[in-house]
């Protein structure tokens, strides 16, 4: 029996998956790793444990499927995470500054008050966030003593985690990403499909510090322990909406995780979306590149995580169903999760988070409740985008991730967007899109139609299912919002972006 590993590096853990050929889990294994919270707004990650976590994972997970041959390795990965690394030594020389950290901001207001927004929205579709990477590798470079000539010199690497990744695995052999990761740094132009030199000298992020882009199906090299090829790579949003098998333009997918991302394809042409959309690389196939449209919800099953370990309403993520429908609705609670800022369609990095509405009779039920509602409203919020970019509202929204077996929240999105919500009978579409990416870069399959079908089973949660009053939900809501981010501009910021270095 032959066999393909799925390596998915996340935010908070390493995960292994291996597949047989039909695309049916055989084994998995998982590590958690450390969170480093340095100062406020500032989160990192320690490369090497990265590295080890994820290595160790996919060994435990192939021996725990019987050490199958491995026709295929597919990577996919937290997005905008950074290491920069010594090519000499492969040591990183930072940790790794986390998609969600905030420290560039001030960085960015420069960029911002000379003038580069718009060419850098227009280029890349993004804005100017502290979310995505390019910031990043300059304040390294800024921080670290040396570090800024040395990579003048060519001497280190700038890498976002799948191509970390890619250089440990194959011995430093192969240094490669690929449009879905590459164009999530602000330096990828999107019309030329490529490295950007004006946007990298805007950064002040040398061009020679960044990896070589190939098609996310294809060869990447071959891992040094057991020769196992790596034959697919791509960032887990896009691995996610490729493994819930959105193929055609106007299929659309929400995964559920520490944030809560919303991609839909738009086919092969670059799309123009409604402001506080993303525009982005879904996966390039051979020379041919798929885009997408992305709304990025940047603190969602955190929320259930605050309030399990900062709020200790619970002992376990799970138990906020139960506790959540045990209330008919959240008393006129609205929370705002803007712990790392506010993503999608505000792009505010300085939002903090917010309760509002709190009387005497609140209580831990309706706090749950409250939290349900706010995953929701920030997932129909984009969904409402998706309609403007498309000029026509969603057929559906497929979910994954771990909140999305949540039935309550489930049934409380399908009423507040107004659109049937299906969860497929595997959540773990990251990990199976990366195994179907490396299926087509092995060459078992011509092109996405020959993979194997998506296994059976699915649940669509219509609308109505759950009692919802959407005109109070999202007023409520839109108000709670404006307030948060009031607070941010009276408070005088508060995101670490005072302590960054400025251009």
């Amino acid at each position: 029996m032959t066999a393909f590993l799925a390596l998915d590096q996340g935010t908070t853990s390493s995960r292994a998956l291996v597949y047989d050929s039909a695309g049916r889990e055989l084994a998995r294994a998982q590590q958690e790793f450390t969170q480093h919270f340095p100062r406020p707004g500032w989160v990192e990650h320690d490369p090497e444990e990265i590295w080890t976590t994820q290595w160790q994972s996919a060994e435990r997970a192939w021996r725990a499927a019987g050490a199958p041959p491995i026709l295929g390795v597919g990577i996919t990965n937290q997005r905008e995470t950074v290491v920069v690394f010594d090519r000499r030594t492969s040591q990183p020389i930072h940790r790794a500054i986390v998609w969600q950290d905030r420290r560039t901001t001030g960085y960015l207001q420069a960029l911002r008050a000379g003038g580069r927004e718009a060419a850098v929205l227009d280029a890349t579709g993004l804005p100017l966030d502290p979310y995505f990477s390019a910031a990043k590798i300059a304040w390294i470079l800024d921080a670290v003593p040396g570090a800024r000539a040395a990579a003048e010199r060519g001497e280190l690497g700038a890498a976002t985690v799948d191509a970390w990744l890619v250089y440990r695995l194959t011995g430093g052999k192969v240094f490669a990403t690929e449009p879905s990761n590459a164009s999530r740094t602000s330096l990828y132009d999107l019309e030329r499909g490529g490295w950007s030199d004006e946007l990298c000298a805007w950064f002040r992020v040398p061009r020679a510090m960044l990896p070589e882009i190939r098609p996310s199906a294809g060869a990447f090299g071959a891992c040094a322990t057991h020769g196992w090829p790596i034959t697919g790579v791509v960032g887990d949003q896009q691995a996610a909406l490729f493994g819930q098998g959105c193929l055609a333009a106007g299929a659309a997918k929400c995964t559920f995780g520490t944030g809560a991302f919303l991609l839909c394809n738009v086919g092969e042409r670059r799309p123009h979306p409604p402001r506080g959309l993303l525009a982005t690389v879904a996966w390039r196939l051979g020379g041919t590149d798929t885009f997408a449209v992305e709304g990025s919800v940047l603190v969602s099953g955190a929320l259930v995580q605050w309030l399990r370990d900062g709020l200790q309403l619970f002992a376990h993520a799970s138990e906020v169903e139960a506790l959540a429908r045990s209330v008919p609705d959240s008393a006129g609670l609205a929370i705002v999760p803007a712990f790392a800022g506010l993503g999608s369609p505000h792009w505010d990095p300085d939002a903090r988070g917010a309760i509002f509405g709190i009387t005497r009779g609140a209580t831990r039920a309706h706090l749950a409740r409250a939290a349900l509602e706010a995953m929701a409203l920030q997932a129909a919020e984009q969904c409402e985008l998706f309609a403007q970019a498309l000029h026509a509202p969603l057929a559906e929204l497929r979910v994954d991730g771990g909140a999305a077996g949540n039935d309550l929240l489930l049934g409380i999105l399908a009423g507040l967007a107004g659109i049937p919500v299906r969860r497929n009978a595997d959540l773990e579409s990251t990990a199976l899109g990366a195994c179907r990416m490396a299926m087509l870069g092995a060459g078992v399959a011509r092109g996405p139609a020959d993979l194997p079908p998506l296994a059976a089973g699915a649940r669509v949660f219509a609308p109505g299912e759950v009692a919802v009053d959407a005109t109070r939900l999202r007023r409520a809501y839109a108000e709670a919002v404006r307030r948060s981010l009031g607070w941010a501009r009276a408070s005088a910021g508060g995101g670490g972006g005072e302590d960054a270095p400025r251009p």
